[in-house]
């Protein structure tokens, strides 16, 4: 009977360690599989290294002698190589009061761009700023004065280039109506700022007539 009993636990026991036995053939081929997969990745991984080293000693070939990058990055008006320029005011379009404009927005890179785009760029935010109406009364300071700024400061300093190309005949035309486009933006940004309503809509009547003017200039 003791021979009988030891017979049957050894039988019921052998499923339990074939089970085992096909559990770790399985881990086996698990790690074995994810130990391709990761071949496989780093084998990618090295390519794609491998190309952006090519590419970067292309470039130094190409560049690196010749100096040609170095002049693009510097001669195309679109590519700083140095902290953000502050730009400079030829004309009088300043408010004479203070020597600057209240609007003016700090730390904003202009591109150095043809006279022609620049007028182009004028007309489109004078358009722009048009839209601002829509937005007045609807508890929507911060953003309507984030926005004037913005805009007036690019007018500001197109204006001021396109003046100094202008002929003769053309300049002081240009300065009154910028003085006038920038004294009345002065006096609407003030109005934002203290989230007065009524001065506000008042301020941006005058600077809307004043707007469709410079568009009409620019046309």
């Amino acid at each position: 009977m003791a021979n009988t009993a030891n017979l049957n636990g050894v039988l019921e026991a052998l499923p339990a360690i074939q089970k085992l036995h096909g559990a770790k053939k399985t881990r086996k081929r698990l790690a074995f599989t994810s130990f391709l997969c990761k071949k496989e990745e780093f084998q990618e991984q090295s390519l794609q290294t491998t190309r952006r080293v090519a590419l970067g000693l292309s470039s130094i070939a190409l560049f690196g002698n010749s100096g040609i990058g170095n002049s693009l990055a510097e001669d195309n008006g679109f590519w700083l190589t140095s902290p953000i320029p502050e730009p400079l005011i030829y004309n009088k379009i300043a408010n004479e009061e203070t020597g600057t404009r209240s609007f003016l927005q700090q730390g904003i890179f202009i591109a150095n761009i043809d006279t022609k785009s620049r007028a182009f760029r004028i007309k489109k935010y004078a358009f722009d700023l048009l839209a601002l109406g829509d937005m007045i009364g609807q508890d929507a300071w911060n953003y309507i004065r984030k926005y004037l700024r913005l805009k007036s400061t690019f007018m500001y300093y197109d204006f001021d280039n396109l003046i100094s190309a202008a002929p003769v005949k053309d300049k002081q035309p240009l300065t009154d109506l910028a003085n006038k486009l920038f004294d009345s933006v002065e006096k609407l940004e003030d109005a934002v700022k203290k989230q007065n309503l009524p001065q506000t809509q008042s301020c941006y009547q005058d600077t809307t007539a004043i707007l469709e003017e410079v568009m009409n200039r620019m046309a």
